[in-house]
């Protein structure tokens, strides 16, 4: 798989001209990997080795309340595996969605095998806040909205800096901003006021039209946390870019 970090400035005609599906191959690869997953789930699988996947690659918090013999797999794997789980095509196409649009500007600018990375530590991260506010429960978490959550906190570190609002074909180019400087630039306040306002309403239980599913806000914060402290470590171009 090719490096997917490009930073080569753009030309005067260039702007515009990507194909709208033109997504880094990283980000192209775990779409593809989480919708096979999701088939053969859904259509390939009887329903015993089904709910045995959940099982074992689901988050559940209840097995950190429990001792550690007898589940030392799921124990160690599941907090990064129920990230490639989903609970339903809608559930995977919204979270491919903004996966598109924001994995792609943090992929770009931070290259493949930083981008596995930040996927796996914010997926702990994410798992790690949920369990927080559900310790022992058997609530069962499934999803990449926790990643693509941290994808957003990070991409708000850069993208939106460049003094002309975002453009997807040019904000991993911009000069990555300090937390305070974030903190201080209007249109990326406005981003985080829209984004924990909404994730506020579904801590009090507005589900927005996604029936029969709870949303993890939980995992949310804790990814979005996650991508806004911390992608400066990830980061490659740095205040400079």
């Amino acid at each position: 798989m090719s490096q997917d970090h490009d930073v080569s400035p753009r030309g005067p005609n260039r702007p515009g001209s990507e194909p709208v599906f033109n997504l880094p191959n990283v980000v192209l690869a775990m779409l593809l990997l989480m919708l096979a997953i999701q088939v053969a789930l859904d259509s390939l699988l009887p329903p015993a080795a089904v709910l045995e996947i959940y099982l074992q690659a689901a988050f559940i918090p209840q097995r950190y309340a429990v001792d550690i013999s007898g589940q030392a797999g799921p124990y160690l794997w599941s907090p990064i595996t129920y990230s490639l789980l989903h609970g339903g095509y809608t559930h995977l196409a919204l979270n491919s969605f903004w996966l598109a649009a924001f994995g792609a500007v943090v992929a770009r600018r931070i290259g493949w095998v930083r981008f596995l990375v930040f996927w796996l530590l914010s997926a702990l991260a994410s798992a790690a806040l949920f369990l927080v506010f559900h310790w022992g429960a058997q609530t069962v978490m499934v999803g990449a909205s926790g990643v693509v959550s941290a994808l957003m906190g990070a991409a708000s570190r850069f993208a939106f800096g460049g003094g002309g609002g975002f453009r997807r074909d040019q904000a991993h180019l911009n000069r990555r901003l300090s937390i305070a400087q974030s903190l201080s630039n209007r249109t990326v306040v406005g981003f985080l006021v829209v984004w924990f306002g909404i994730n506020m309403l579904a801590a009090v239980g507005f589900s927005f039209g996604i029936a029969d599913s709870a949303i993890a806000w939980e995992a949310h914060v804790g990814g979005f946390l996650f991508g806004f402290l911390a992608f400066s470590l990830f980061d490659p171009l740095g205040e400079q870019a």
